[in-house]
């Protein structure tokens, strides 16, 4: 019984301890994608850069004496009016073509090779790293733990639950769940189904920089970090359900503890396969998902 308890408590508790943290801050990219895509239908590849243009300007302000509790509210109000610029000024002028999924996604992922290619001119291609703003660590079942990564798991609740009870609880979720599942009624109802669009995205996109701003003192930051989440946040929402915010917390979770968990069996190289095979069978199998989409039934 003591090989078993000490297994569990040196060994496993700390990989599935560093899969929640994982699973959270892969939560947080993922959700403004899995909201931009229940409502606008579009899949959003430029997100990546988005959550990196978020962790770009949080290192920036902070080099100029901006406390990084104020870089939490600054730099989620500076990306709202740019992704209500690329809303309006990019994807609505193609969204209404016969082929729109296909061109949509051209035209984000080419906006993220120019936005890639723009920090790298800017900020250069080093990889830098902000301080992290909370030191120390705390015990949690035995595995010491730093402060900050469970200040991210707890913030990281604090917003999915934000965003959850915004869509479900208010009145402009209510307007943003009506534009989803019948735009056109929406509009002969009086609702500015184009702006509900835009102010969705942008808010899709302000989710995307705030998690740049929580996971910068983690993961570092650099011109193509947004990559690295990128994949595994699309895995996530399309395990979850493509536009469910419950499917992504849920499939966040679930996914990145099989991958901590894996990592004891397997060689770490196997980490990604074994996720993206799930990815595969979730679409032969249950093609909506988890747990469906958003505004969609």
């Amino acid at each position: 019984m003591g090989g078993i308890t000490d297994y569990i408590q040196f060994v496993l508790a700390p990989q599935m301890i560093t899969g929640l943290a994982l699973g959270v801050a892969v939560v947080l990219v993922a959700l403004g994608l899995t909201i931009i895509f229940g409502l606008l239908d579009v899949i959003n590849m430029a997100h990546g850069e988005f959550y990196a243009v978020g962790a770009y300007l949080a290192l920036a302000l902070g080099a100029s004496g901006i406390s990084f509790w104020i870089l939490l509210v600054i730099v989620p109000l500076v990306m709202l009016p740019v992704g209500y610029a690329v809303e309006r000024g990019l994807i609505q002028r193609v969204f209404n073509l016969p082929d729109r999924h296909v061109t949509t996604l051209l035209l984000t992922f080419g906006l993220g090779l120019v936005i890639e290619e723009a920090l790298k001119i800017i900020f250069g291609a080093n990889t830098q790293r902000p301080p992290t703003p909370i030191s120390g660590a705390v015990e949690l079942m035995g595995v010491l733990l730093p402060s900050y990564r469970l200040f991210l798991i707890v913030i990281g609740a604090a917003i999915v639950i934000a965003v959850a009870l915004i869509i479900n609880k208010t009145t402009l979720g209510s307007l943003v769940r009506a534009a989803a599942f019948d735009s056109n009624m929406a509009a002969s109802l009086g609702v500015p189904v184009k702006r509900v669009f835009a102010w969705t995205f942008a808010f899709g996109v302000a989710l995307a920089g705030l998690a740049g701003v929580l996971l910068a003192p983690i993961y570092s930051v650099f011109p193509t970090m947004g990559r690295d989440f990128i994949f595994l946040a699309f895995t996530v929402v399309i395990v979850g359900g493509m536009g469910s915010i419950a499917g992504a917390v849920v499939a966040g979770l679930l996914l990145t503890q099989i991958q901590a968990i894996s990592s004891l069996i397997v060689p770490p190289v196997w980490s990604d396969p074994i996720l993206f095979g799930i990815m595969v069978v979730m679409l032969v199998v249950r093609p909506q998902g988890l747990f469906g989409r958003l505004g969609h039934g």
